[in-house]
């Protein structure tokens, strides 16, 4: 474990750490698998407490889970509503937060008991979420990250985030690792490593094959799913009914 913790501490150190204007460019190497419930449109996934929440899309399929790791069975959930389309989610203290698609509306759970507390509207499309553990950070699809208040649900700040001068477009699933964004890239498989203060991509992370090819089938959506668990520095990714999550270290590419 030590071995292992070494390796994903220098990984991390080598995103969050590059100098400005240089973009580092990552493969993933595959650590261990575990299995994933290929009924899970996969839309947020992170961490709490050593405990691994998610929660999967689709409408009349949108639901908050518990996962148990070792088997990718739901510890506890909740089914949403049949007209919500769950998007990213994320917790700050004891409140859970889950952003919707269309519906303009975030969901805010009790991370313990599962039960609903209240809710917030928005004016933009819901993808990925995030915390800095202060504020919200939010995706709506576009180049655009936003930080956002929890209790007022006001937009405190946002940036444009650009790759080599260029607006990087789609950006979804989002997790917060070691003062960096990192966000899924929709219909690609790849991560972007994201300043939060100018909103640079620092680093690339390819994760083509990170799911083989003789393991999807028609029904096997997008990569989609980034978790840290921040009491041992882990990463965990998965995708959209994929059969399997994988933890991963990153290794420059030459």
């Amino acid at each position: 474990m030590k071995a292992f913790l070494s390796v994903a501490l220098v990984s991390l150190a080598l995103a969050c750490c590059a100098p400005a204007g240089k973009m580092t460019r990552y493969v993933v190497n595959v650590e261990q698998e575990y299995p994933h419930d290929t009924l899970s449109y996969t839309q947020g996934l992170f961490f709490d407490g050593g405990r691994l929440f998610e929660t999967a899309g689709q409408y009349e399929e949108s639901r908050l889970m518990e996962v148990d790791i070792e088997t990718g069975k739901a510890k506890r959930e909740v089914e949403l509503d049949k007209e919500i389309f769950a998007e990213g989610s994320c917790t700050i203290g004891d409140e859970l937060y889950i952003l919707t698609w269309l519906e303009g509306v975030c969901l805010i759970y009790d991370k313990n008991t599962f039960k609903r507390v209240g809710q917030k509207v928005y004016k933009r499309q819901g993808w990925g979420l995030t915390t800095d553990g202060g504020l919200l950070i939010m995706s709506d699809g576009s180049a655009q990250i936003y930080f956002i208040n929890p209790k007022t649900f006001t937009i405190v700040r946002s940036i444009t985030v650009r790759k080599g001068g260029k607006s990087v477009n789609h950006l979804n699933e989002l997790e917060f690792i070691d003062g960096k964004i990192w966000a899924n890239i929709y219909l690609k498989d790849e991560i972007v490593i994201i300043d939060p203060a100018s909103g640079e991509v620092e680093g690339v992370i390819d994760c083509r094959g990170l799911l083989p090819k003789q393991r999807r089938t028609a029904h096997t959506d997008v990569l989609n799913g980034i978790a840290h668990n921040p009491d041992t520095g882990e990463i965990f990714l998965t995708g959209k009914y994929w059969p399997s999550m994988y933890r991963v270290t990153l290794k420059e590419k030459k």
